[in-house]
């Protein structure tokens, strides 16, 4: 472990893969020193301004696709009434829950006239599709996704859709804290064999004193 973290937690809890309400609840009372959330969260919670939340690494901005196994998806009314289509079942995620959604909407569709498969997660999804278990996912597009499934069976939904955060609640100014979770998070990420994660963007300035905050728009990684 980082010597600075180790000084300044001394012990560490980790809560993975918590429920909408218990992130709002982490977010809300300020129970987390650092959590990986999105945007319109932790907006609509304002923690950045009640609970001095500060970002430390964003992943970067990414398209949304409807993703087939057998055919290019049409975004059309008709097109879906006879599909079955895979989401996550997490309310935040916009990939493959809140954009596809909205695309239903746009096109004046019932959600209860479509025949819709709730997974857990996106590699859940991808082993519906590729099991033919459904016809349609909604997710991002990796390179890997290559080995399984064909670029030329993809439709955008969106483009630039804003990647999460971690955030670290900032109190105090405590950069030399932020700049050694900034470091140690960067380098779990990059052990991700994943084209996804080779831009982070980093808020803080650690390369040499004094470390500052920077926002997002001068260090991207």
């Amino acid at each position: 472990m980082n010597r600075v973290i180790a000084k300044q937690y001394g012990s560490i809890e980790i809560y993975w893969g918590g429920s909408l309400a218990e992130q709002i609840e982490f977010l809300a009372k300020g129970i987390a020193d650092v959590i990986l959330s999105k945007d319109n969260v932790m907006e609509a919670m304002m923690a950045e301004s009640t609970q001095n939340y500060m970002p430390l690494i964003g992943y970067p901005s990414y398209t949304a696709f409807f993703i087939s196994a057998r055919e290019k998806p049409r975004i059309n009314k008709a097109y879906f009434l006879d599909k079955t289509i895979g989401l996550v079942d997490y309310p935040t995620s916009r990939s493959a829950h809140i954009l596809p959604k909205q695309v239903f909407k746009q096109l004046d569709i019932d959600l209860s006239a479509l025949q819709i498969v709730y997974a857990s997660s996106h590699s859940a999804l991808r082993e519906l599709l590729s099991k033919g278990e459904v016809d349609i996912i909604a997710s991002y597009w990796q390179e890997q996704d290559q080995q399984r499934f064909s670029k030329n069976y993809i439709t955008a939904i969106a483009d630039n859709v804003s990647g999460s955060k971690w955030y670290i609640k900032m109190a105090d100014e405590n950069t030399d804290l932020a700049c050694a979770l900034q470091v140690s998070i960067s380098d779990v990420v990059n052990d991700v064999q994943s084209s996804y994660f080779n831009k982070l963007r980093h808020y803080w300035q650690c390369d040499s004193a004094p470390y500052k905050f920077i926002g997002g728009d001068e260090s991207e990684n």
